[in-house]
């Protein structure tokens, strides 16, 4: 064959690969779509840059394989994990309009409550999109064409597969239930009065998807008022909200003619995830199972109510580079209709284990961390943690003798796997971790009730522990946990504006005999507690980064919500008569905690905060005059005193203090406090 002949074979074979990639079903451009404000869109190539202000629309492109494309997010963009590493715009409903420009994105995807922020961004070289879910079908729509847009069109089939395979099998489960042993279900929204969403609200679909019987008000829209008459006439028997919605629902039920209804005095008000209860996306069928296994907790725990038989579904095969180890694996099983992940490492022969959930142990050749998902843990609960373990251990065609198990609710899958080494020495750390909802500190919090182990540690070495070391490494490895936690500024979920966590409450270890050279030593003076403390201290930081998208370098506001404070409050709680336009402040603020140097001011004053909390700050006159310095610098004026804008007595002083320095900088820069137009 003649070099021209080969050229044009060479490029025949490109020609037809390219007509095949295009007949692909991930192939999706170009694209011609009308998006849900009647936009005209064309997309000829691929987006590189997106900025998304929508935090359905986010959720889904990272689900479908697309997050490297997004370069800019709200900060209520909390869903996947990955979103806490892009750079922050602003708010949901003050998106910073300079910001958004300065990242010169392809595409910017908004909300149909934004339109405040389209004349700004019409003019610019971006293509303006608006994607709505307002319905389970609108969600399943919006995957297929963000699939064409991004060519994740199999990813994105899979996806919405996994939704609707999710909610068949709710539909089966709840068929069973007859008609009038359907439970009355209330979705509650709002904080001041009792709202609620109205009749043509996607909300009302998850209901009736769980199962249940939502209420009928005549009444359409996002949310609507419901009156004490109505509630009480309706009477609901199950009642729910995101975590948000959890002080103002203690205050409102706590009046007459509100606690008598029967989901209040049974006390069945649950709450969850705000990214799963307040929009229609990628986890919607995951949230109607978890909803409906509330509902009808009992129906659930039924086993003669099992659509499906108990099982192992698959797993997938882990690197443990130490000879006792036989395999390691994470393992995918069917237990009660719901699916399960377990972290199973078996050893070559037995070893004695020091477990921290049930002791010590000897003759054991396999140690694991469970993991049930949330919609099974009021199951889990009315079993009891032996029959938990039982069943788990059967759905394997385990022996429980054998076995040292701990148990979770961090997904397995987001498992962290963590090594340290010096010289011939080795250690391995597993760790899952989430703090999201029962985080403590110890010696200040209340114990209150009991959940799955939450920060769960494994530790395997390349030496023999004696029984004594053994013990020890449980002490060096919850120090470097709560070392990890300090150094996060993970917040007590108690009393989170004061106190740091130093654990869940529910944290557990196991520890490994292992074999090798023997160790008798491992504090942290000696050389193995030092690899034990640098693989668990690893371990957890990135256990709570893979599964609460938690990182020490965390935007402020990130942190301000982790203590309970939100900009809206702020404002809310602050406002002046000078100045009614509260929107306008808020805007101000979020605009202002954009900037590194007040967004340092703040963050600085919550670590003086812990100090002066703790007793370790006695004078606080320095940090009083850096706040009318700062009042001063963002007023444009000299202040000579900080008013007490914010009149929350439960705020800790030095917070309090920095807050009302940044408003009162605000006001008097708005004309509200002294100063003229």
């Amino acid at each position: 064959m003649t070099a021209k002949h080969c050229r044009t074979a060479i490029l025949m074979i490109f020609w037809v690969a390219a007509v095949c990639l295009k007949a692909l079903p991930g192939w999706g451009l170009p694209a011609a779509f009308t998006d849900d404000m009647g936009r005209e869109v064309v997309l000829e190539t691929r987006a590189y840059r997106v900025v998304s202000l929508v935090p359905s629309v986010t959720e889904i492109l990272f689900r479908i394989g697309a997050g490297d494309s997004v370069v800019g997010v709200t900060y209520h963009n909390t869903y996947p994990p990955e979103t806490v590493l892009r750079p922050i715009i602003g708010g949901f409903f003050n998106p910073n309009i300079e910001r958004i420009k300065a990242l010169k994105p392809d595409i910017i995807f908004y909300a149909r409550l934004q339109q405040n922020i389209v004349a700004d961004l019409a003019a610019g070289p971006w293509q303006l999109i608006n994607l709505e879910m307002d319905s389970i079908s609108d969600s399943f729509d919006k995957i297929r064409l963000l699939g064409r847009m991004f060519g994740r069109a199999p990813a994105a089939a899979a996806l919405i597969a996994e939704n609707e395979k999710q909610l068949d099998l709710i539909a089966r489960k709840t068929a069973r239930i007859p008609r009038s042993a359907r439970k009355r279900v209330m979705r509650l929204m709002g904080r001041e009065k009792l709202m609620v969403p109205g009749d043509d609200s996607f909300q009302y679909e998850l209901i009736r998807a769980a199962g249940g019987i939502p209420p009928k008000l005549g009444r359409t829209g996002a949310v609507v008022e419901m009156t004490r008459s109505e509630f009480m006439a309706f009477d609901p028997q199950v009642i729910y909200g995101c975590g948000g919605d959890r002080q103002a629902a203690d205050a409102l039920f706590q009046q007459a003619g509100y606690r008598e209804v029967s989901a209040v005095k049974n006390n069945r008000i649950y709450y969850f995830p705000c990214s799963l209860t307040c929009r229609v996306a990628t986890g919607t069928g995951y949230f109607v199972n978890w909803l409906s296994a509330r509902i009808y907790r009992e129906s659930y725990a039924d086993p003669t109510n099992q659509i499906q038989p108990d099982g192992v579904l698959g797993h997938r095969n882990l690197t443990i580079d130490l000879d006792y180890i036989k395999s390691a694996r994470i393992e995918r099983s069917r237990i009660a209709d719901f699916h399960h992940k377990t972290l199973i490492i078996d050893f070559n022969a037995p070893l004695t284990v020091l477990s921290t959930l049930e002791g010590r142990r000897c003759g054991i050749t396999t140690i694991g961390n469970h993991y049930s998902p949330p919609p099974y843990w009021g199951i889990g609960h009315q079993h009891g943690l032996d029959r938990i373990r039982s069943t788990i251990l059967a759905a394997s065609g385990r022996s429980g003798a054998e076995v040292a198990l701990l148990l979770t609710g961090a997904d397995m899958e987001r498992l962290a796997v963590q090594q340290a080494s010096f010289k011939d020495l080795t250690v391995w750390a597993l760790v899952t971790g989430g703090v999201r909802s029962n985080a403590v500190r110890t010696s200040r919090d209340e114990g209150r009730y009991y959940e799955p182990g939450t920060i769960n540690i494994l530790l395997l070495t390349n030496a023999k522990l004696s029984a004594r070391a053994m013990s020890r490494a449980v002490i060096t490895a919850t120090e470097a946990k709560s070392a990890a936690l300090a150094d996060m500024d993970i917040r007590s979920a108690y009393r989170s504006q004061r106190y740091q966590a130093t654990g869940t409450g529910t944290d557990n270890i196991i520890v490994a005999e292992g074999r090798g050279v023997p160790i008798d030593l491992t504090g942290g003076h000696s050389k193995m507690g030092e690899l034990i403390a640098q693989a668990v201290y690893r371990g957890v930081r990135e256990a709570l980064y893979l599964q609460n998208g938690l990182v020490g370098e965390r935007h402020v506001f990130a942190r301000l919500l982790e203590r309970q404070i939100s900009v809206h409050g702020l404002v809310s709680q602050a406002a002046c008569d000078c100045v009614p336009d509260t929107s306008l402040v808020g805007r101000e603020l979020e605009a202002l905690l954009l900037d590194a140097r007040y967004a340092g001011f703040l963050e600085a004053a919550f670590s003086i905060s812990d100090d002066y909390e703790a007793g370790l700050i006695a004078d606080t006159q320095a940090f009083e005059h850096w706040c009318r310095a700062m009042a001063s610098e963002i007023a444009g004026q000299p202040l000579a005193d900080v008013r007490a804008l914010i009149q929350d007595d439960t705020m800790p002083r030095i917070q309090k203090m920095a807050l009302n320095a940044l408003l009162n900088g605000l006001y008097s820069r708005l004309t509200l406090v002294g100063g003229t137009p």
